[in-house]
């Protein structure tokens, strides 16, 4: 396969890159899963995607193994920044307790990986406010998803004048419209 035909990440190829950086890693790394990864993952929503948006529980580790996650790309045939570190940017947004609803979706050796709540990947997806995230909006609202939450969070990030925060409120409530919540 040519460099130009990476392979694309489903379900099966996640868990692959998973085993094979686990398989690299000489010490422990936890690992929180968010967007496409989490959802994949965590909630068996159909989708594919070029990466995995990760951030670690211990802040720095990301950056080292990095060069690890290179030769996973490889061995793979997968985009070099399969595991995308620039996620951590947007989380932030996250209510303080999110680690509270982490489901585990890899243990391996050295290697653990837990994917965000539904509603802190919803709290995401409605600052992000794209288009595209709408089905995947509405589909994590029928998670057993607690939209008080979600509520609540976006409410307190648009009274300390967030950027887009105020939008992200109106996205969620044009998705309570649209699921009749």
């Amino acid at each position: 396969m040519a460099r130009d035909e990476r392979r694309i990440l489903d379900g099966a190829l996640m868990r692959e890159a998973l085993r094979a950086l686990d398989a690299h890693l000489e010490k422990p790394l936890h690992l929180i899963i968010g967007g496409g990864g989490a959802m994949v993952l965590a909630y068996a929503i159909p989708l594919h995607t070029q990466d995995v948006d990760a951030f670690p529980v211990e802040p720095g580790q990301l950056a080292a193994v990095q060069a690890r996650a290179s030769l996973v790309a490889r061995e793979l045939n997968i985009a070099p920044d399969w595991l995308n570190q620039h996620f951590e940017t947007f989380t932030f947004v996250l209510p303080g307790d999110y680690a509270s609803r982490l489901r585990s979706v890899f243990q391996g050796q050295w290697l653990r990986a837990d994917a965000l709540g539904p509603e802190d990947l919803l709290v995401m997806k409605c600052m992000a406010g794209r288009e595209k995230d709408r089905p995947h909006a509405r589909r994590l609202m029928r998670e057993r998803c607690d939209l008080d939450i979600v509520d609540r969070r976006l409410s307190e990030l648009a009274q300390k004048g967030v950027a887009k925060a105020a939008q992200a409120c109106d996205f969620f409530d044009d998705l309570k419209e649209e699921v009749g919540a």
